[in-house]
């Protein structure tokens, strides 16, 4: 394909939401009058990740319907998670990133891009099967290799969101209910031997407090607790921009990442979480806009995995940051702080908004062929 026939093929729509949310992140965690490192730094990363998006929807991505291409990008970065856990070096008690000159790279955000292409190839040429029991588990068993991994780190928030993305293709893909509860079943297995023999204490801690939240605010449920004093507190518009006092006098930990949500709840209020949450129904508008759009099976269920990535990230991080849901440490996307999983969300998009450019060319040359009596009957 030419590139003059790629020429304004740049999905706007989602670009556009995913920027403001960037830059609704970096007020949010700008300390006015002082110098912030993570601010700056913020800056650079969202620069590189447009630069990120736009080399992505220029490429021509029906490369990645190849089995062994697909295969390969997969295990080349399973690869960085099992060294890891071998010799990786602990941050805040995990193993989940790898020191790059001064930067810390996160390989679990760009294993979750893998996973999806993998399932998205092996479940395009299986979608009319999908009901033998046999491609759920097959599939499942590539989820969990992320999912084992992911967890083992010990990072049970990302590993979630690796059983979600599974979740969110086999249900689109068409499973039957019947497989579907014994999904169901498997998973509160899983969860029971997680409990009893995976679960760090911390971890069980966290869940008990999410079942009696006031339980212990000074200690286990401190997080939660001033959490949702901050969004409480933000009302209808906010104590204004640089004034989030849970945040900025650091009542609130982690509030540049894992409760980013609540510190711009304070600061904006009702009235600026009703627009984070517009520009986030924009992004995930255009993805089920474009997913029944794909040239093949392949795009389609690959822009279904993006979706559900991206969605189970602003469910789960929003879900903590309410208090509906247990701490389990998860970014929200575009908005919290760090590089590795703002690099794999712009270029998640752009990818989607690269397979979106052949996808149009491809039905217009399906036309042509079809008027000019191109096809076989």
């Amino acid at each position: 394909m030419k590139l003059s026939q790629r020429k304004g093929t740049i999905d706007w729509f989602s670009f556009g939401a995913a920027l403001a949310l960037g830059g609704l992140g970096l007020l949010t965690m700008h300390s006015w009058g002082s110098s912030d490192p993570l601010f700056e730094k913020q800056v650079v990363w969202i620069f590189l990740s447009v630069l990120v998006f736009f080399g992505a929807s220029q490429v021509d991505w029906r490369f990645l319907r190849s089995s062994g291409v697909a295969a390969s990008i997969f295990a080349v970065l399973i690869v960085p998670l099992v060294f890891l856990l071998m010799l990786g070096t602990a941050v805040k008690g995990a193993r989940s990133w790898i020191s790059l000159g001064g930067l810390g790279i996160e390989p679990a955000e760009f294993v979750k891009l893998a996973l999806i292409i993998l399932l998205a190839k092996y479940f395009s040429r299986r979608h009319i099967e999908i009901k033998n029991f046999k491609h759920i588990l097959v599939s499942g068993v590539y989820a969990g290799l992320v999912f084992v991994l992911v967890e083992a780190q010990p990072d049970f928030g990302g590993a979630i969101i690796v059983g979600l993305i599974w979740l969110g293709m086999v249900l689109f893909s068409g499973i039957s209910q019947k497989h579907l509860l014994t999904v169901i079943m498997v998973g509160v297995v899983g969860f029971a031997g997680l409990w009893f023999f995976g679960f760090h204490d911390y971890q069980r801690q966290r869940i008990m407090t999410f079942v009696h939240p006031t339980h212990d605010i000074y200690g286990s449920g401190y997080n939660v607790y001033q959490s949702t004093i901050a969004v409480g507190s933000g009302e209808l518009w906010g104590k204004g921009i640089g004034y989030g006092t849970q945040s900025k006098l650091r009542f609130l930990p982690e509030y540049q990442t894992d409760f980013i949500f609540a510190a711009y709840a304070e600061e904006w209020g009702f009235a600026g979480v009703c627009l984070a949450f517009l520009l986030y129904g924009i992004i995930f508008w255009r993805l089920l806009s474009l997913a029944p759009r794909g040239a093949s099976n392949f795009e389609t269920l690959f822009t279904i995995g993006i979706l559900s990535y991206l969605a189970a990230h602003f469910v789960l991080h929003v879900g903590i940051n309410l208090g509906v849901l247990p701490v389990t440490g998860t970014t929200v996307p575009f908005m919290s702080y760090g590089g590795s999983h703002l690099l794999a969300e712009f270029l998640a998009l752009g990818m989607v908004s690269g397979m979106a450019a052949y996808a149009r060319a491809a039905h217009r040359d399906a036309l042509n062929r079809e008027f000019s009596g191109g096809y076989d009957h």
